[in-house]
């Protein structure tokens, strides 16, 4: 708040003394210098909501609020950074969109290659195991597995159980193929598990990689998970 302002807040005897040179001329000064850096603050408080123009210390605590803090796992003050800050800014920015696909094989997909940078995540589910799910990570997110691990265990389903793996270490004794929950070997799927919606039910399924400032769908050109065949209409 400038001077003046403040000046015309005070009685009219107190205005008469805060001529230049007074004593409560000087402190009016001082008051706006004090006002000065908070409505610095309050004039850019957007920035600190929007992912790609907050502080690096706030992008974290930004995904708390899109329930993405998962990735960041227990907080402790000596550790590194789970991921780098602009990880997380694509996640908080994607926050929305990972939130309506949360329990299917997209939205899994996309949260991976948001959190890791890399392509090729591939979701299986063994025909000798119902309502277990394999991921399959590539090369290149191997230094990744617990951020991996992290994610797997929020997107899945309740009901389904997963493992993760390096894309070229395979399970033993495992044959891979579609299985009740639509997830086939190329990770490209059509349903989910019993607690997760179906789908198909809503149209097709979104393909394409979600790397970096991944563009969001527009609104109506992606439907939202469908009810599961196995649910009541």
């Amino acid at each position: 708040m400038r001077r003046a302002a403040i000046e015309r807040l005070l009685p009219a005897a107190y205005q008469r003394a805060a001529g230049p040179g007074s004593v409560l001329g000087a402190l009016l000064d001082v008051m706006e210098a004090l006002h000065a850096p908070d409505e610095a603050l309050l004039a850019e408080v957007d920035a600190l909501f929007a992912p790609y123009r907050t502080p690096d210390g706030f992008a974290g605590y930004l995904t708390r609020w899109v329930a993405m803090d998962h990735v960041l796992g227990p907080p402790r003050p000596d550790a590194p950074p789970a991921l780098p800050v602009g990880r997380l800014r694509d996640l908080v920015a994607h926050g929305a969109l990972l939130a309506r696909w949360r329990g299917t094989p997209y939205g899994m997909r996309t949260a991976l290659e948001l959190a890791t940078g890399v392509t090729g995540f591939v979701l299986d589910e063994p025909v000798d195991r119902p309502f277990h799910l394999v991921v399959r990570v590539p090369p290149q997110a191997a230094g990744l597995l617990t951020v991996v691990t992290r994610i797997v265990e929020a997107e899945k389903p309740a009901a389904v159980t997963a493992e993760v793996v390096l894309a070229d270490d395979p399970p033993a004794d495992a044959e891979v193929g579609p299985g009740p929950s639509g997830v086939g070997p190329s990770g490209v799927a059509s349903g989910v598990g019993p607690s997760g919606g179906a789908s198909g039910g809503g149209g097709p399924v979104p393909c394409g990689p979600a790397v970096g400032r991944a563009p969001v769908p527009a609104p109506g050109s992606v439907p939202p998970p469908g009810p599961s065949s196995e649910e009541p209409s």
